[in-house]
């Protein structure tokens, strides 16, 4: 009895010690992705804000209103679903947020695009088949902004935060959102 104990707990101390190992793996593994991830940190007032995404290329696509259909909800990146957190309640384009972590989503229109912040993290950006995962059911938030025209060619999806709010750019986009 004694020897099978000693076995067990030896193979639970290496178990314990490969899961860094392993979970490092996991890691470098997502950056050699064609989309690999990003972050993006600032503050808002006195709010702390981080976007988690993985940032595809263009790669000579037309992206909105091509490989991104306008009117049809995307994932905001590629890969798992982009995470969007805040450690204090925020108005966002004059709507409350509360502190907390959400799933953030985006639906491109020719002008104007909805912005979706949802409960719902952790899930896949998109279904089999090619649907955003969004339970529509989990939507926390919602609204309009306007998209301006970039100048120059922006290649990689891109997040910044300012002190008034967040925004993307990509490919001739940039989507602003304004936070208080």
């Amino acid at each position: 009895m004694t020897k099978n104990y000693s076995i067990n707990v030896l193979a639970f101390i290496l178990l314990g010690l490969m899961f860094p190992i392993l979970s490092k793996a996991q890691d470098t593994a997502k950056a050699k992705r064609p989309s690999p991830p990003a972050m993006a940190m600032g503050k808002v007032g006195d709010a702390n804000i981080m976007i988690s995404y993985s940032s595809p290329a263009v790669k000579g696509r037309k992206i909105f209103g091509g490989l991104l259909k306008y009117d049809t909800v995307w994932r905001a990146g590629a890969n798992e679903a982009t995470i969007f957190q805040t450690d204090k309640d925020i108005t966002v384009e004059g709507k409350k947020l509360a502190a907390g972590k959400y799933s953030f989503f985006a639906t491109p229109g020719e002008k104007t695009w909805v912005i979706w912040f949802n409960s719902e993290t952790g899930q896949w950006g998109d279904k089999p088949g090619g649907a955003t995962n969004m339970d529509p059911a989990k939507t926390v938030l919602s609204f309009t902004v306007k998209a301006k025209k970039l100048s120059a060619l922006k290649e990689r999806l891109e997040y910044y935060i300012k002190d008034n709010g967040f925004g993307f750019q990509w490919e001739y986009t940039d989507v602003f959102v304004k936070v208080k």
